[in-house]
């Protein structure tokens, strides 16, 4: 049978061990939030591109200098 001191150590390294497991999650979640973001922001700078375009061929065809 383990003495008390094996017991606590056992119970101590499988705390450690789920910790360390939870903290791998919580930077995993963070990880995933982060790359959404960036892939948010990604997007909404690609539709404001398109609709600046946009208008400057709005303007262009308005003032007749597509020609």
């Amino acid at each position: 049978m383990a003495d008390n001191s094996q017991q606590m150590s056992y119970h101590a390294g499988e705390a450690k061990g789920q910790a360390q497991e939870k903290a791998s999650n919580v930077m995993d979640k963070a990880s995933n939030a982060a790359q959404s973001a960036k892939e948010s922001v990604q997007e909404a700078g690609q539709q404001v591109k398109a609709k600046a375009q946009e208008a400057a061929d709005a303007v262009k065809n308005a003032t007749g200098m597509n020609k």
